[in-house]
């Protein structure tokens, strides 16, 4: 009886760990962010999600367990040959996300080395087509175009592309000192240009500073000219007024007029006399009382003219003896 027993007993036993062996063979836990395939004897059934998941023990097991977040590949240093024959050496960074697992695992063999070698062979092929002068002033433009070509070459593994950036570009020594010294040449001819064209424009402005000047000064003497010919017109009106007034007065047989007019060009000459600068001698009357009597004799003038205005309307009246001059000697 006791070895029947111990006999179920060990059976059972058994029987409880092959269910645990069993059991721990059909659960399989995905971590979040990675998809795992199942296949069947050796063929792809279906793919397990994150989570919690069952497969047949014995027959089903995991194939491939691809990352599903996106992923980085480092792209090695390498050696490019430009369009104008300048050896480059390159490097890069490429990102790219597994978008569905079945290609990603059926469709190639080793994706990260897939992926590298497609891309330093398209890096090869894009910057080959540039000059250099293109090579290191358009690097948004290739890194574009590389993501182009390598998501599209891509596509039947089930991957997306996302970025592609060239790190560095590193041109030989030589040819680096060769662009230094252009450089400072280019440099050097725009610091001379920029001073050929400043003196330029000073000389320009200066010039336009003198012909201003000249058309202003111009103008000023037009208008002064203009304004002295409108005052010698206006004197000339003032003398011919006062010469068709004397001539009016002479023809009515008004000689006091005349007097009144002689008696005043008389001093005005005698102004005209003592004020010249180049006089070295001064020419007087010999009698100075030939002066006053002439001033007395206009005086005499206007006191009849205002008398007799005051009397009939204004009419001249002569005084009894017009002024004479006298004799004149240089002294």
């Amino acid at each position: 009886m006791n070895e029947i027993f111990g006999g179920f007993t060990v059976f059972a036993i058994v029987m409880i760990v092959l269910a645990l062996v069993v059991v721990f063979m059909g659960v399989r836990t995905v971590p979040q962010g990675y998809n795992w395939t199942v296949e069947r004897f050796g063929r792809f059934t279906h793919v397990l999600k994150p989570g919690l998941n069952l497969i047949v023990p014995f027959v089903d097991s995991v194939g491939a367990k691809l990352n599903m977040m996106e992923q980085v590949i480092d792209v090695p240093q390498q050696q490019v040959i430009t369009k104008d024959n300048a050896m480059v050496t390159v490097d890069g960074v490429l990102f790219f996300q597994v978008l569905d697992a079945v290609k990603a695992a059926y469709e190639v063999r080793n994706l990260d080395l897939a992926v590298m070698n497609l891309t330093m062979t398209n890096i090869r092929t894009v910057m080959g087509s540039m000059d250099l002068d293109e090579l290191l002033s358009l690097r948004d433009k290739i890194n574009a175009q590389l993501l182009s070509v390598v998501d599209e070459a891509t596509q039947p593994w089930g991957i997306k592309v996302t970025r592609i950036e060239i790190k560095d570009i590193t041109p030989p020594q030589e040819l680096v000192n060769a662009m230094a010294r252009q450089m400072k040449a280019e440099r050097e001819k725009r610091a001379q240009i920029l001073e050929a064209e400043g003196a330029r424009a000073a000389e320009i402005l200066r010039a336009e500073g003198e012909k201003q000047s000249v058309i202003l000064e111009a103008e000023g003497r037009r208008e002064s000219a203009f304004r002295d010919a409108e005052g010698r017109e206006r004197l000339a009106e003032a003398e011919a007024k006062a010469t068709a007034m004397l001539s009016t007065a002479v023809a009515k047989g008004n000689v006091q007029a005349i007097n009144y007019f002689i008696a005043q060009k008389y001093i005005e000459a005698l102004k005209a006399l003592a004020e010249a600068k180049n006089q070295k001698v001064l020419i007087l009357p010999i009698e100075a009382a030939n002066v006053i009597g002439s001033l007395a004799g206009i005086a005499e003038i206007a006191k009849t003219a205002f008398q007799q205005g005051h009397s009939d309307g204004g009419a001249l009246a002569a005084p009894s003896s017009p002024p004479k001059p006298g004799p004149w000697k240089a002294s």
